[in-house]
């Protein structure tokens, strides 16, 4: 990776708790997926949630930025952003890449980064894009073609980028493995591991993949029926026979 990689805006220290939720409830409409559970996040970690399909992984994710109702407390540097609307938490420091990427397919690549900057109004936001463009240099190829006809693992690449042209302190990533082939997932991540060890860029992973996860993440959650299951130490959970046998398939 390119050594202008510069570190993360981000205020808080090593240790501090970027993220804390507490009794955390949500759901869509009549439907309750989460059902009431604590977990955290410091800054400079990766942490991965683990679980099956419909456990309330996805869900998690969107009750934390904003995109559902929710009960119980979430906690963003110790400010209380449970039902906060999801522009609002972004402003904040917190970006979101969803499930199925999410890229705006009529945009340009190069303008799809300019929209992920959009809560900015300083004049760093070209040497942001040039910064992303060295992580990712098949973005720099493609800066005026459609997003739309990139390759899955492209368009995942620019999905990344254009959240961390809002320069967040929180990246949340939904399954960013999904739809890709395992070289390209594999690359993803590792990706994703220099960016956390070069900008210190506090991320918190849904993956279904989870031994390629465990592997760059400091620690981990299991979510089954919408209660955490299990939590420690990456390096714990992909030694734990239940995990083991439930998740990495061995």
């Amino acid at each position: 990776m390119s050594d202008n990689t510069t570190p993360s805006t981000a205020a808080s220290t090593p240790g501090d708790r970027v993220l804390e939720v507490t009794g955390l409830r949500g759901g869509y409409g009549q439907i309750q997926v989460l059902h009431g559970f604590d977990f955290h996040v410091e800054t400079g970690e990766i942490v991965v949630i683990l679980g099956a399909n419909g456990a309330g992984k996805t869900t998690t994710l969107r009750a934390v930025s904003g995109m559902i109702p929710v009960e119980g407390s979430v906690k963003f540097k110790g400010e209380e952003i449970g039902g906060i609307k999801a522009p609002d938490i972004v402003r904040k420091g917190v970006a979101h890449v969803p499930q199925g990427r999410g890229t705006l397919n009529e945009l340009s690549v190069e303008d799809n980064l300019r929209v992920g900057a959009y809560i900015r109004d300083d004049d760093e936001v070209e040497a942001d894009m040039d910064r992303w463009f060295d992580v990712y240099p098949v973005l720099r190829e493609r800066r005026n073609q459609r997003a739309g006809s990139l390759s899955g693992g492209e368009q995942q690449m620019l999905a990344v980028s254009r959240a961390l042209m809002s320069r967040p302190e929180l990246l949340l990533l939904d399954e960013p493995s999904l739809g890709l082939a395992p070289l390209i997932v594999q690359d993803l991540f590792n990706r994703f591991a220099e960016i956390n060890k070069e900008t210190g860029m506090t991320m918190l992973v849904v993956e279904q993949n989870a031994q390629l996860a465990l592997a760059v993440a400091d620690r981990g959650y299991v979510i089954e029926s919408g209660q955490i299951s299990f939590d420690g130490p990456a390096q714990e959970l992909m030694h734990d026979d239940k995990i083991r046998k439930a998740y990495l398939g061995v």
